[in-house]
């Protein structure tokens, strides 16, 4: 959920930043992660009303990607993301030019060659301008970069009401280079969700930021260190929602990269349990299903799709519920 203190917009004596408006060039130590915390932290700002403060310009930034701005971990490319900066250089009463001037020439990030971190497999498997996209910005493209997944076990609970009440997640992942240190998942809750609220049992719970117009959280689980290249990291969390008033009729989930293995579980509640279930792949974001195989409901009224070696495209489950009228 959102909260919104009151945060001061200026220094306590009235003065703008100090940067020095006449150097022909930035000391060689000055980035634009340093100089835009400076400017931020002088400023009396909280992220959050740096955002607000660019969406009153009709600027769409996430939180995130401020985040990583700010932390380094990259930098603005995309022409709407170099849009934010020139607004941000006069919120922040820096100079024009102040940090765009510091912004270094597009680097491919991570290994060029990765399957996994190609931003036209991102949009293959999500889709052009996605969701996931819009809330991340320049990030989308090299989400959990430096990780690779080997395999996800996930269990997904459907209450008396036939709405998602739960998702477990395990996930085992390997260091593709020096210094892991997390995950970033995104999730989107198709029948709505009013809050959500995330525990985890292996690994340390990051920062967890939940948009309820779009129904979408993004959460970042912590491994608690940093990984050696190679190094394995499990993470186990579970994601508890106050569903929406909608109705679930199916769940998938959207990988980049072939996992070892993929378990997908669903536990349907006894007084709410569906007519048919088929699991079904496709291949890329709006495609027809490659292959929609019938699962039938077992004695613990559950139905499960296990995959080995299982591709990269979209995964799910979904099912019919009985009609109103009994027929």
């Amino acid at each position: 959920m959102h909260q919104n203190p009151v945060h001061q917009e200026g220094r306590r004596d009235g003065a703008a930043p100090s940067f020095d408006r006449t150097a022909d060039a930035p000391p060689s130590d000055t980035t634009f992660a340093l100089v835009f915390q400076q400017a931020i932290k002088s400023r009396g700002l909280s992220l959050d009303r740096v955002r607000n403060r660019l969406a009153e310009q009709g600027i769409r930034i996430s939180l995130t990607t401020l985040s990583y701005w700010q932390r380094g971990r990259s930098e603005p490319e995309r022409a709407g993301s170099l849009r934010a900066v020139d607004a941000l250089e006069h919120i922040l009463a820096l100079p024009t030019g102040a940090l765009r001037s510091l912004i270094g020439p597009y680097r491919p990030r991570g290994r060029v060659a990765s399957q996994a971190h190609d931003l036209r497999t991102s949009h293959r498997v999500f889709g052009e301008n996605s969701l996931a996209e819009q809330i991340l910005g320049d990030d989308f493209g090299s989400l959990n970069e430096d990780i690779a997944t080997l395999s996800i076990h996930e269990t997904v609970t459907i209450d008396e009401n036939r709405r998602l009440s739960s998702i477990a997640i395990q996930q085992v992942l390997r260091a593709t280079r020096e210094g892991a240190d997390r995950l970033t998942a995104v999730h989107t809750f198709d029948s709505g969700a009013r809050a959500v609220r995330t525990t985890v049992r292996c690994g340390v719970q990051g920062r967890v930021r939940f948009l309820p117009e779009v129904s979408t959280a993004v959460t970042d689980i912590e491994f608690g260190r940093k990984l050696a290249k190679n190094e394995t990291a499990v993470i186990d969390y579970t994601i508890s929602v106050d569903p929406g008033d909608g109705r679930d009729d199916h769940y998938e989930r959207r990988t980049r990269v072939r996992l070892r293995e993929y378990l997908l579980h669903i536990y349907f509640h006894p007084a709410a349990l569906p007519v048919v279930g088929h699991r079904y792949y496709r291949e890329r974001s709006g495609a027809d299903r490659s292959y929609n195989h019938r699962v039938v409901l077992d004695a613990s009224h559950t139905v499960h799709a296990a995959a080995g070696r299982c591709p990269a495209g979209i995964h799910g489950i979904s099912w019919e519920w009985p009609r109103a009228d009994g027929a």
